[in-house]
């Protein structure tokens, strides 16, 4: 008959075989990688979140800037500023930013801001102004972030999604309760619409006037 002794040692190593069995476990059945992919959309999406804020706090400046110049163009600084106002809306969102709703709210401003861009070609000051230049290059260089950092995190996205719905992923992800992330997709009506502005190119010159034609005096 087996002593408590006995009975204590077996469970004991039991414990330890399934302490150093249980890692295996995870990784067999996906628990791990499930998590990394997941932490690694995560952090991707949140490199977007960081780059967004950082374009909708450049709006501001910009649009004083342009308005210097511009002041009478009412209309296109108070869509800019609402479309701003969405951008920093979506990205403090209660429970964590939407992917979707960042996407939209970023092509919203997107094409309220174009317009205020192409006003260089009707105020030639404004494109040769340095601070205009100064802020319309980070800007330019804060999209391109934007960009890089929706690729990154689309890709991250892609990879997690197709590995929960392998199996014996799935059911481990059914057990976690993890679901598919959205993806952050531009519209093709921003695609469209996206900023093209050159701001290095010289306004055209005014059509000079016609001269003026001297009528030939009358005949006496």
């Amino acid at each position: 008959m087996a002593t408590p002794d006995t009975v204590r040692g077996a469970r004991a190593r039991w414990l330890r075989r399934a302490v150093l069995l249980l890692p295996l476990a995870l990784g067999a059945c996906g628990y791990n990688s499930i998590q990394t992919l997941d932490e690694t959309a995560a952090k991707s999406q949140k490199e977007i979140e960081v780059q967004l804020q950082r374009r909708a706090d450049l709006i501001p400046n910009l649009v004083a800037t342009v308005k210097g110049f511009a002041a009478q163009e009412k209309g296109i600084f108070e869509a800019v500023a609402k479309a701003q106002s969405g951008l920093t809306g979506a990205l403090a969102r209660p429970g964590g930013a939407n992917p979707a709703e960042l996407a939209n709210a970023n092509d919203n401003l997107s094409r309220a801001v174009l317009p205020m861009l192409t006003l260089v070609t009707s105020y030639p000051k404004l494109s040769s102004d340095a601070q205009f230049l100064k802020l319309q290059d980070e800007l330019t260089g804060t999209e391109n972030r934007v960009a890089v950092s929706r690729t990154d995190y689309n890709n991250a996205v892609n990879e997690y999604n197709a590995y929960i719905r392998k199996f014996p992923a799935v059911m481990t992800a059914k057990v976690l309760g993890s679901k598919p992330r959205e993806y952050f997709e531009v519209t093709d009506a921003a695609k469209r619409d996206a900023p093209t502005v050159d701001f290095n190119a010289t306004p055209a010159a005014p059509a000079a006037a016609a001269p003026a034609v001297t009528p030939p005096a009358a005949k006496p």
